[in-house]
């Protein structure tokens, strides 16, 4: 089954090609509708990691040693964003699915969107823990359950953004593509429930069981954490599916316009 249906083009529907004034204000106009909200979010998400920033390293209490001190403080980036990729990978899982369901554009572009922005949140917590842990563990990584499933789905998504980059864009790569951000997100649960069934190094703060937060300004300072990675993790989805959106729509008018002669190979 082919990814898009071949157009065949008569003069009437090939003049379609040919820009006027009416088209041209139209495209304008969307194209400012669309730009002003995704300022609105850069400039929000700007500023509420800004106040994150300092409320974290000036207000919020240091931590014992036990808990690294100092290094104690990536934790209110560590951790929100773990749910951000959480949240990603939700996004990925769920196009993937309705992709696999019945084939459209827009699940394709947040299927894609869901697996790009899971791995760069994924790639964030993986950096920022061995970050944390050397301080308080002595080392860099230890294959602890948490951290060993955590790394396989990062694995998974980037293998997703490779797969999507490199192996074309056919209706069989995106099938492929989608079936595997559907495993992806599915060993999601793992990682959050292998502490509490494998045990491990890996701290278990805010769950049941957890030391917790004992400062109030700690817990502010995660709550604020987990909006602006909240944020701009949407400010992300979004941004990205526009970016696919209109690849694909490039692509078809790049295709309406080879049927009808207007562009060269």
């Amino acid at each position: 089954m082919p990814q898009r249906e071949p157009v065949s083009l008569s003069p009437t529907n090939s003049s379609e090609l040919v820009p006027t004034r009416s088209t041209d204000y139209r495209n304008r106009r969307m194209v400012r509708s669309y730009s002003l909200p995704l300022t609105l979010g850069v400039v929000a998400t700007g500023l509420v990691f800004s106040y994150l920033e300092y409320f974290i390293f000036l207000v919020a209490p240091t931590a014992q040693l036990a808990a690294g001190e100092l290094a104690q403080k990536i934790f209110y980036f560590h951790v929100p964003a773990a749910y951000a990729m959480y949240l990603c990978g939700v996004v990925c899982f769920i196009a993937s699915a309705a992709y696999l369901a019945g084939a459209s554009e827009g699940k394709n572009a947040w299927a894609r969107a869901g697996a790009e922005c899971a791995s760069l949140f994924g790639i964030i917590v993986l950096m920022s823990g061995p970050l944390w842990a050397k301080k308080a563990w002595g080392v860099y990584w230890t294959w602890d359950p948490r951290l060993t499933t955590s790394l396989l789905s990062v694995l998974i998504y980037v293998s997703i953004v490779v797969l999507r980059a490199f192996a074309g864009d056919g209706y069989a790569e995106r099938k492929f593509a989608a079936a595997f951000g559907v495993l992806g997100t599915v060993n999601l649960p793992i990682i959050h429930y292998s502490v509490q069934k494998w045990g491990g190094n890996h701290p278990t703060v805010i769950m049941k069981g957890g030391g917790g937060l004992q400062h109030p300004d700690m817990k502010l300072a995660l709550m604020m954490g987990f909006v602006a990675m909240t944020m701009l993790a949407a400010l992300l989805l979004l941004a990205r599916k526009r970016l696919a959106m209109s690849a694909a729509r490039l692509a078809e008018l790049e295709e309406r316009a080879l049927f009808s002669g207007r562009l060269e190979d």
